[in-house]
């Protein structure tokens, strides 16, 4: 009797289990995706653009993830992009470390499930960032079975050699990380990557084609007019210092920045004669980005100054999020540095492109956890047409090539000579790149740009 009732009750759910899912399937959609961020949405320009582009395709995207930075315009305005976010799981601070890692993941699983399946409709596609793909790319896999959506991984990196740098690459917690990517990431329809490099590696070792998708700089990433400089400029120096006028003008009515003026007359920006050269760089504040490189680079820049030689004093402004900004920032106040003034600022997603297209110079310092990986940041710099110096590591080479669009270096030592180098000759009445040897941008800005003067949209351009 008991064993007939167990017999019953599996049935049950059996065929309850069937037709939700026979139910999942028959509900109508038009072509649409699920992008998948695990993470700031916000802080996570690849997948906004992809996001973007399948928009424009005619697919209706839901863009879910993490609530955090303020998204592009263009995200929020597109009518055909819905952001949902997702509840963010904090780990619990009670027992060991990694019983709160298992529990954590253990929760995100249950709520990404709950959020897929309960608040969102069914997709044609899931298009999943990785990393994180813990425990995210088993979710999106079971969700694309029980509605028979196709999942899509787009691999940045691998989330196992992120994990390593905190733990060490022999840590089992690593090792655990690094069977379940490599297992799960076979699971699924389709993968894209950043590199051919990681193309390469994930075929050899994985098991699993991919198709190489390059990051492009979206339209927003262009030079900025002077006029909008001055703005920028103005804006930043109601907070950060740097930015405001070392000295007043002479005619009171005059508006003046660090950088640029504003004649109240003939309402005409300049260029201000002895300004300083603005270097930006932008990070997470992790540990694949060693700042200790530039802020040595800087002292030697610095002493250099003080020795006498025809330097610009600099401003340099480091932008982004992260767990290392505290150390770093308490390291950068201990500096005693009298010509180059250092600030970290957090800016709003539409002032980033604008400062980017502002600058003399940007400074890379990104080394891949894996060595497959890309900087996109660079190619936000390279679309606003910004000399770049890079750090070298192994896959640098697919998008900076040494003294052809941009330097590399590999210690402070290089990265400063790299700096006098181009600070000598320095106009003060027009932008550094202006000056520099980097002519093979328009080369890398013309492999951007289509045959109509438009930005391509890519790998959902060519093939959605």
């Amino acid at each position: 009797m008991a064993a007939s009732s167990v017999i019953l009750v599996l049935l049950a759910v059996a065929l309850g289990s069937l037709l939700l899912v026979w139910w999942a399937r028959q509900r109508p959609r038009a072509r649409s995706v699920c992008v998948v961020v695990l993470g700031d949405v916000g802080r996570s320009p690849r997948m906004q653009y992809h996001a973007l582009s399948l928009a424009r395709r005619g697919f209706d995207v839901t863009l879910l993830g993490y609530r955090g930075s303020k998204p592009h315009d263009e995200v929020l305005s597109s009518k055909r992009i819905h952001i949902l976010h997702v509840y963010e799981v904090n780990r619990i601070p009670v027992g060991p470390r990694v019983f709160q890692y298992g529990v954590k993941v253990v929760s995100q699983a249950m709520y990404l499930l709950y959020t897929l399946l309960l608040k969102t409709p069914p997709v044609d596609y899931i298009l999943l960032q990785n990393p994180p793909g813990l425990p995210s790319i088993v979710v999106c896999w079971a969700v694309c079975c029980f509605r028979g959506s196709k999942l899509v991984i787009d691999w940045h990196n691998y989330g196992y050699t992120i994990l390593g740098l905190t733990h060490g690459f022999s840590h089992p917690l690593v090792q655990l990380a690094k069977w379940y990517e490599k297992l799960c990431g076979r699971l699924s329809d389709l993968n894209l990557c950043v590199t051919n490099g990681m193309r390469e590696d994930l075929a050899k070792n994985w098991n699993i084609r991919a198709v190489t998708v390059y990051d492009k700089p979206a339209s927003f990433f262009t030079n900025t007019p002077l006029d909008t400089q001055h703005q920028l400029f103005m804006k930043l120096g109601h907070t950060y210092s740097p930015f405001r006028a070392s000295t007043e003008p002479l005619d009171p009515a005059c508006e003046r920045s660090a950088f640029t003026e504003l004649n109240p007359r003939s309402r005409k920006v300049t260029q201000l004669d002895g300004r300083p050269a603005l270097l930006v760089s932008s990070t997470s504040w992790t540990e694949d980005e060693d700042f200790s490189i530039l802020l040595k680079a800087l002292e030697r820049f610095e002493q250099w100054i003080l020795d006498g030689a025809n330097l610009p004093s600099l401003v340099c402004v480091i932008t982004g999020k992260g767990p290392l900004k505290e150390h770093y920032g308490q390291i950068i106040s201990q500096m005693c540095l009298k010509h180059i003034q250092i600030c970290t600022p957090w800016l709003e997603a539409e002032d980033y492109p604008l400062l980017l297209g502002s600058a003399d110079l940007g400074v890379c310092l990104h080394k891949s956890s894996s060595g497959l990986d890309l900087p996109m940041k660079v190619v936000d710099m390279f679309g606003c047409c910004l000399p770049v110096c890079a750090v070298h590591f192994q896959c640098l080479h697919e998008l900076v090539k040494h003294e052809v669009n941009g330097m590399v270096f590999m210690d402070s030592e290089e990265l400063a000579d790299q700096l006098k180098v181009e600070m000598l000759g320095l106009d003060s009445s027009t932008p550094l790149h202006s000056t520099l040897i980097f002519i093979s941008l328009v080369s890398f800005a013309n492999g951007i740009l289509g045959g109509n003067g438009k930005r391509k949209l890519g790998f959902w351009g060519l093939t959605a």
